[in-house]
Order: structure tokens, then sequence, then C-alpha cells
């Protein structure tokens, strides 16, 4: 049941000030550099949950080594492709549950479905993207990939992964290429986004006129979640082990658990579930990624 992730790759910068920010003067701030990225973030929750995973995405060229060895060390088989262009980078300010991200996409842009192994895909039994690789990207290409994997037998799932990035690219351009997807993992804002409806189970719902299963994450209020056949409810937010350190990746470890348990035939709220839980982990430490 190996899973093959699709997407990006980035260099986090984490700025966590110490007090309000001092426009025009110095702020004092903790800094740290964290591998991230939402796909690649996916794809090494899933690898430290055990789950047989591989990852395609690029870099610049000098990178490959470093950010390889990074998927590696929580069993990720990575395939990192070189490009001239610089490794993507986002900057991250932290301040309690909120960030605000200065994003810089660099060789992600070149991401593409002509970079997936044709072996890849045949020796999967699942496919997932995240939509920082669709906005601005050719459309038509993305859909046949998704429509190629379902062909060959696989189930395929989304994560629209930026509210602000959907809104800029074009909610009718998303939906055109992701009509048919099996699981929708939008947060609340992406899910309003893509329904025009205010209320989670409202949304939950319409998003099953295109999808098989949808999960609306909704931070510390949990996951809301709709599935054909009529299974579907509320699903609280798990209590982080550690308390609230950094929310970075708290969606991506929530996407990373739910495909976890419904990949292998569970149950949607017990995926949903089992996204809670990894969530509340992923929130309990410094960066997107599971610690070591």
């Amino acid at each position: 049941m190996r899973i093959l992730v699709v997407g990006d790759v980035i260099d986090d910068v984490l700025v966590r000030p110490s007090g309000p920010v001092r426009t025009d003067t110095d702020t004092p701030a903790r800094i740290e550099r964290r591998p991230g990225g939402s796909a690649a973030n996916v794809a090494a929750w899933l690898g430290a949950l055990g789950r047989d995973v591989d990852f395609v995405g690029t870099v610049f060229r000098d990178d490959v080594t470093r950010h390889r060895a990074e998927l590696e060390a929580h069993g990720v088989h990575a395939v990192l492709h070189p490009s001239d262009e610089p490794t993507g980078t986002i900057v991250l300010v932290v301040d309690g549950q909120t960030r605000t991200m200065f994003t810089q996409r660099g060789a992600n842009r070149l991401t593409g479905p002509d970079s997936v192994p044709p072996e890849l895909l045949a020796a999967a039994a699942h496919l997932h993207l995240t939509g920082y690789s669709l906005f601005g990207a050719d459309g038509a290409a993305w859909r046949r990939l998704l429509e190629d994997a379902r062909a060959a037998g696989l189930t395929t799932s989304v994560d629209p992964s930026s509210a602000a990035f959907l809104a800029d690219s074009g909610v009718t351009e998303f939906v055109a290429v992701t009509a048919g997807v099996d699981v929708l993992l939008p947060n609340l804002d992406e899910g309003r986004l893509l329904t025009g409806l205010p209320d989670p189970a409202d949304i939950a719902d319409a998003l099953l006129a295109r999808h098989r299963v949808a999960a609306l994450t909704l931070g510390p209020a949990g996951a809301e979640v709709c599935a054909r056949g009529g299974e579907g409810g509320t699903v609280p937010a798990a209590p982080a082990p550690g308390g609230l350190v950094d929310p970075t990746g708290a969606g991506d470890a929530f996407a990373a658990g739910f495909l976890s348990v419904w990949v292998g035939g569970g149950a949607p709220l017990d995926a949903a579930r089992e996204g809670a839980r990894v969530a509340a982990e992923a929130v309990s430490t410094v960066g997107a990624r599971p610690a070591r």
C-alpha cells in the first residue's frame, strides 16, 4: 500500500518574536531553520507512521543530498530533481496559534506531472498532491496525472494548502483540476472559498458533490468529516502532549494521519481521529516535521 506524494519541498525559516514586533528597529526573536514544504511534510509524517511512501520534488542542485537525507531519516524514499533555481523558502513569523508566511516557491515551480517516474506511479496505491503544485501551473497536465492514477487503480487526495494562493489562482480552475479526487483535505478558510458557505458541516457536505470524502480541519475545534454513504461528524482536536509549541505543519500532519488509516481501508472518522492525534503531536514540537 505505497503512498506517492508529489509536490513542494521548502527551507523553512521560523521566526518567533520574543515580544511585540517593533517596526523600523530590532525585535529580539528566536530564529531556526527547518526542512518543510506541505507535500514533503506529509511524506515525512507518513514515513514516521511506518507507511511505505515515495516523494517527488525539486530543489537547488546543491541541496539534493541534504533534503534527501532529511526525508530518508523518516523512512521516505525521495526522488529529488536538481535545479539551478533556488530551493523554495518560507519565512514564518509565529505568534501563538497564528502564522504570517512569506513564500518564495523557487525550484518548486519546476515540479510537474512529468517529474513523476512512471515506475513510482505503477507501484503506488495512492497519490497525494498539495495545492502549492497546482496554483499557477498547467492545470490540464495535473488533471491528466490524477486521471491516469485513477485509471491505474490508485485512490487520490489533494490538500488545497493555501487560502491566499487559492484565491489568487482561482477557485474555478482548482475545482476543474481536482474534480473526482477521492479525498479533499482543506482547512476552514479554504473550504469557505471552495463552496461559498460559512458553516463547517455544510461545507463538508457540499464538497461531496465532487469528492468521496471531505475532511475539513478546524484548528483547535478539530475536524468536520463527510463521506458518501452517510458516515460523518465532528472529530475533536486531540490534546497536544507537550502543549502548543509551534502550529507549523499541523495540517500536513493531520493529512498524513488521515491517509495512513484511510488508504489502508479505515473508516473516515477513524482516519480523522488519527489525523487529530498526529496533528497534536506536530504542534508539540518546533517545525513542520516529526521530531527525530
